[in-house]
């Protein structure tokens, strides 16, 4: 949605792009740290996580 790459999302989050990377291919399982670090940067960037509503979760960009 961002249109950010591996390396923008790992500086954002302060990990690794490395770790980024093992995540989308499933090599690593995200910790809740790393997971409230990564949250915490894309909704800095404009995501808005949307709670199970009726229709399931998902996410959005402010307007």
């Amino acid at each position: 949605m961002l249109g950010w790459s591996q390396e923008e999302l790992a500086e954002a989050s302060n990990l690794t792009r490395q770790t980024i990377a093992a995540f989308e291919n499933e090599t690593r399982i995200p910790g809740p740290n790393n997971l409230l670090a990564i949250r915490v940067a894309l909704e800095q960037g404009g995501v808005v996580f949307i709670e199970k509503n009726g229709g399931g979760p998902g996410v959005r960009l402010k307007t």
